[in-house]
């Protein structure tokens, strides 16, 4: 059967937004883009960390148990969950039954989100989910990271848009002598912490982060939105002479369940 011009049209117009549907209700929010980022500086004893952000948990889908899996297979020293795991105290059984589907023995450690303040989750119990499975929350303070020989500064932030973050003083009582990463939910508190890091002569090693879901929705690479706390960062790499900082896509969906332009992400890092 031949088609006339206005039937190719038509035909390649709902194909296209087929196409696009596809990709923003499920290739983009369940086919996890997994990035590698080697910061070492020896190709001996190097650290094998694993960035999870932006989970927004409501129950455990086919995507986590991958996630799960690539993990396992991975066999990091260290998992870090820089905030937004949860949005409502109900939601906790599910970050546990995540954990669960982890190799035990990995340590984890995590900071809060928006969405853990603005849900009001209770902190205890949400620092014993961690706990009981051989993590830590950190909420503006330091831990010092023991690992393959090595000792690292993890200082982990409070956050920006409902908390109160503050790297003064989470740094108040750690080693300046050694290497420094911050989880840091909120990009836009950057700035703050490249001058206090100055002022303390703090040299940060990486700061992770989060919250913006790489703009969610983008066309030609520009986000329609970013929530507060963004900032002028959306995705990737932002590094200046004080610090470099890695904001990550995240895995989950806020408001909508849909991605465009900003596939859900998971990072490796070799430290």
């Amino acid at each position: 059967m031949k088609l006339n011009r206005r039937q190719f049209i038509l035909k390649l117009v709902l194909g296209s937004f087929s196409f696009v549907v596809l990709d923003a209700f499920w290739l983009e929010t369940n086919f996890i883009e997994w990035t590698e980022h080697d910061i070492s500086e020896s190709e001996s004893n190097k650290i094998k960390a694993i960035h999870l952000t932006d989970l927004h948990l409501h129950s455990i889908k086919s995507v986590h148990k991958s996630i799960a899996e690539r993990i396992n297979q991975e066999r990091p020293d260290v998992i870090f969950f820089t905030g937004d795991s949860v949005e409502r105290n109900k939601n906790l059984p599910v970050l546990e039954d995540f954990l669960n589907l982890i190799n035990a023995h990995i340590p984890k450690i995590a900071i809060l989100g928006n969405k853990e303040s603005s849900g009001r989750i209770d902190l205890h119990k949400l620092k014993d989910v961690y706990v009981n499975r051989n993590g830590i929350l950190l909420v503006n303070e330091p831990y010092l990271l023991k690992t393959k020989n090595r000792k690292i500064n993890i200082v982990g932030l409070d956050d920006l848009v409902h908390g109160h973050p503050d790297f003064r003083k989470s740094t108040n009582n750690i080693n300046k002598s050694l290497p420094t990463i911050i989880l840091n939910h909120c990009p836009a508190y950057r700035e703050q912490i490249d001058h206090i890091s100055v002022e303390l002569e703090i040299k940060p090693k990486l700061i992770l982060s989060g919250h913006t879901h790489g703009g969610q929705v983008t066309f030609f690479g520009k986000p329609i939105f970013t929530p507060l706390g963004s900032g002028e960062y959306v995705k990737g790499w932002y590094n200046n002479q004080i610090s470099k900082m890695y904001v990550s896509k995240g895995i989950g969906t806020t408001y909508f369940p849909i991605r465009f332009g900003a596939r859900a992400e998971a990072s490796i890092f070799y430290i």
